[in-house]
């Protein structure tokens, strides 16, 4: 559980919801103080300036994501005689964080495509997604094919993906509905499923 002071909270809901409307270079203190109901300088109290303010959000709405998969039951089991449905309970979740949490799916869309993100990504502690690398690395020994994959790649894929279509569904683009994450899912699917084979001859030479 994430534990903030309130009006620390307050700020970084605010600075999301400016983002949202003014765009990640368009915003300004003065727009999230607005949106806080605090003033400008209490701010200051709390963040160096702008760019903390961005960077502690997305630490927040990551950590917020990375919550999901640590109250997910899984089953090794389930995943063996399932593999896409196992995939899917865990995804769908994920999903579905992003397509109630509007202003956090906007602005972690924006932030992740800025030209500040790939300098932040190399240095940020990502410890926090402990038990999901736990969960891809049994995926990974189930099916030692998904090893085949450029792993970097391939969550870019999924997590880019994923992100994009909610930003899409937030934004009145797409609707939210049952179709829509089935297609989603889908779509995301389709390229792991011919790596999502038990390696037979490797356990017989075992």
């Amino acid at each position: 559980m994430i534990v903030l002071d309130d009006t620390k909270t307050r700020i970084i809901f605010a600075t999301m919801k400016a983002v949202r409307q003014y765009g990640l270079e368009g915003v300004r203190i003065q727009n999230v103080a607005e949106l806080a109901g605090v003033s400008p300088g209490a701010l200051y109290r709390y963040f160096d300036g702008k760019d903390q303010m961005i960077v502690e959000c997305f630490t927040y709405v990551d950590k917020q994501a990375a919550e999901i998969f640590e109250h997910l039951s899984f089953n090794p089991l389930a995943m063996l005689t399932d593999p896409v449905g196992a995939i899917k309970g865990l995804w769908l979740p994920y999903f579905r964080f992003w397509t109630s949490h509007p202003d956090e799916t906007v602005f972690y869309h924006r932030f992740r495509d800025s030209t500040f993100f790939p300098q932040y990504d190399r240095e940020r502690d990502v410890t926090y997604f402990d038990t999901f690398i736990g969960m891809v690395n049994a995926f990974k020994k189930a099916f030692p094919r998904l090893n085949q994959i450029n792993q970097d790649l391939l969550w870019l894929h999924v997590l880019t993906s994923t992100v994009l279509y909610a930003k899409y569904v937030v934004e009145g683009t797409l609707p939210n509905d049952q179709e829509t994450e089935d297609t989603v899912f889908r779509l995301l699917i389709t390229g792991l499923s011919g790596y999502l084979k038990p390696d037979r001859g490797r356990k017989k030479k075992e």
